[in-house]
């Protein structure tokens, strides 16, 4: 169970890196949204292939991120049945949920669509619409975000098991406390009191 551990914790480090950089994306999807919506406004102009970039982007945040989605706890959970029995239960349900429904849909998704992925690649097929771009990357994002997924899996099986062996704590626990929001707030306060510090 070591082993499998520390194949765990590389899994886990892999996917925060992964992660992070994904949310990257959010910003140049932004920043590329808006700059697209003011040359429009402004010289009533577009392009296609901005448009389409977008969402490229936005399927590349929400298919990469997935993995990492899983290693935070954010993925929605009923838990309003599941919550009234031992953690132990809820632990064993998980397992139950990866093995019987997780990794048949990795495999299945990533079977069904890399065939397409191929054929698009080597018919080098192009959006429909004028300007637009080539379709195999974000064709490849499917069975790319889905690996990702089950890798993650993998991890959290290792931890599952790890925690009824009574190996190390919860592995449900949200890893981080605060949201998203507050990390941004607290920065945003700590620039400022810096800056602050920096005038004195």
């Amino acid at each position: 169970m070591t082993a499998l551990l520390q194949l765990s914790r590389w899994i886990d480090a892999f996917t925060e890196r992964v992660g992070r950089s994904v949310a990257w994306l959010v910003l140049i999807t932004v920043v590329i949204s808006a700059g697209n919506a003011i040359v429009r406004k402004a010289f009533n102009t577009s392009s296609n292939a901005l448009l389409e970039i977008q969402w490229y982007l936005f399927a590349a945040i929400f298919l990469l991120g997935a993995g990492y989605t899983m290693l935070r706890q954010e993925h929605v959970r009923i838990d309003v049945i599941l919550g009234r029995f031992s953690k132990r239960t809820q632990i064993k349900v998980d397992i139950f949920g990866i093995v019987c429904f997780l990794f048949p849909l990795v495999i299945t998704v990533i079977a069904m669509v890399t065939p397409l992925v191929i054929k698009a690649f080597e018919t080098h097929e192009m959006s429909s619409n004028a300007g637009g771009l080539v379709r195999w990357p974000v064709f490849a994002l499917v069975p790319a975000g889905f690996a990702l997924l089950g890798l993650q899996g993998v991890s959290e099986l290792i931890k599952r098991f790890a925690f009824l062996q009574g190996l190390i704590e919860d592995p449900t626990e949200k890893k981080q406390a605060k949201s998203a929001e507050e990390e941004l707030a607290e920065a945003i306060l700590a620039a400022e009191a810096a800056k602050k510090g920096d005038a004195k």
